[in-house]
């Protein structure tokens, strides 16, 4: 299973990324990853006006998005829209960060899991 990533280089300028989550046998319930720990989650209503210009993610997060879209901005200029069932794994924590903005005029409902320390994908 691949995620996107967004996450910044020692000059602070924020780039995206994707990480594979490696998938194993569970028998009949299907392909399961191993288990990673998590600090904090966080259940949020994004406005449908929301456009927050650059900022760096505050912890290194899980973002599950539920309900609606949205475009997320790097350094560059690149951006990529995701949408339900997507998954984002922010690590931009310091420079520049990020921008991000509801599409659509539709309120989106995420979920944001915060990662321990020692949680590596």
């Amino acid at each position: 299973m691949k995620i996107k990533r967004i996450y910044n280089d020692n000059e602070g300028k924020s780039h995206f990324g994707e990480v594979t989550i490696n998938l194993k046998d569970g028998g009949p319930i299907g392909l399961l990853s191993e288990k990673f720990a998590a600090d904090k989650i966080i259940f949020r209503a994004t406005p449908a006006d929301y456009d927050f210009k650059w900022h760096p993610a505050p912890a290194r997060q899980l973002l599950f998005i539920l309900k609606g879209r949205a475009e997320f901005t790097v350094s560059n200029g690149d951006s990529i829209e995701l949408g339900a069932g997507d998954v984002l794994l922010l690590e931009d924590t310091e420079g520049q960060g990020h921008c991000s903005k509801a599409l659509y005029n539709e309120v989106r409902h995420s979920i944001f899991v915060t990662l321990d320390d020692d949680t590596h994908f």
